[in-house]
């Protein structure tokens, strides 16, 4: 009897050990065949937010510490644009070009606006009365842009920042990070993850909608057919379905056996997707996110990667700390 104890034992022993060799197999993603993410030295170990070009070949880099940088060859090489903007040191979050025409915020709150491609800049007077700091801005052209805070307050100028219009009768609350469709909508995640709020032209307020599991909302942005997507805590991602932002597709852990945080998405095409994350994640998905690889070439990076940004599918950016920039080089087989 104690024989076969012992041999039952070692059975036992031996199932436990295939179970957990395979599920921690299971657990970790294929690599992607290529990398397509190139290093690029930049001027600056400042943290980067935010980049906008207003031609393919002139663009605009900005970040933590005052930092502008300026390039004119579409990416490849960047160079410092000195501010005379006294010594309070800001942090600007976001910058916004269309063709001359270019908008950069910041925090403590600050609004700049050039109409020569950035040869000269004027800080636009914002009132003490905004509520919040400006978080976000985009260029609309011919003196038009639209700036968000901080408290999700969303404002609309068409003269150059002399006047704004309030587009919602009241801010949403501090929020963690705010996105906008191509057609003008916008989702804001609260600053502790537990809900989320939209927003649609026209309307008077936000909508608010709690999240639908247990786990905080990291972030939340637009699919390009105008679904949405989210990423949660613990490396969770999940779209909405066509029906509306009540109904959502399962969620998946794309990888479950590491604990990276994600922390931004992007498409560089309706199927391709890229989401970024700490520590150097980054992870890619060619079917529009029904399964997943993982780019482990860039793994060794000594950052997190806080933002990816498509202008076309052959122009793309990934953002983070200590001047971090990857820029996408299009391999001619997926171009």
């Amino acid at each position: 009897m104690q024989a076969i104890r012992k041999s039952l034992a070692k059975i036992v022993a031996v199932l436990m050990v295939f179970w957990a060799s395979t599920a921690c197999a299971n657990s970790y993603l294929p690599s992607t065949t290529y990398n397509p993410w190139k290093a690029i030295s930049v001027p600056t170990e400042a943290t980067l937010y935010d980049i906008s070009f207003g031609s393919p070949q002139h663009g605009w880099l900005v970040g933590s510490d005052s930092t502008i940088l300026e390039t004119v060859d579409g990416g490849e090489n960047w160079q410092p644009k000195v501010l005379q903007l006294g010594d309070q040191r800001y942090r600007f979050t976001s910058v916004s070009f269309r063709d001359k025409e270019g908008w950069v915020t910041g925090q403590p709150s600050i609004l700049l606006h050039t109409t020569d491609e950035g040869k000269s800049w004027s800080r636009v007077p914002l009132s003490e009365k905004l509520p919040g700091s400006p978080s976000t801005i985009l260029s609309l052209g011919q003196l038009s842009a639209q700036m968000t805070t901080d408290i999700g307050a969303i404002y609309k100028t068409m003269d150059g920042g002399k006047t704004w219009k309030a587009l919602v009768q009241q801010a949403v609350g501090v929020i963690r990070n705010i996105s906008r469709s191509t057609d003008g909508k916008y989702v804001a995640v609260s600053a502790k993850g537990n809900f989320y709020s939209i927003w649609e032209p026209g309307q008077e307020t936000w909508v608010p909608h709690n999240r639908n599991s247990s786990r905080r909302v990291q972030n939340m942005g637009f699919t390009p057919d105008g679904r949405l997507w989210m990423l949660a805590r613990g490396g969770q991602i999940q779209f909405s379905t066509s029906a509306g932002v009540e109904e959502w597709d399962k969620a998946v852990s794309p990888e479950a056996a590491t604990s990276w945080g994600l922390l931004d998405m992007a498409y560089r095409t309706p199927e391709e997707v890229w989401v970024t994350g700490g520590s150097g994640n980054l992870l890619c998905s060619f079917d529009g996110g029904k399964t997943w690889q993982k780019d482990r070439e860039v793994e060794d990076i000594p950052s997190n990667l806080y933002k990816v940004v498509f202008f076309n599918p052959n122009q793309g950016f990934i953002m983070g700390q200590q001047g971090t920039l990857l820029k996408y080089q299009a391999p001619a087989s997926a171009a």
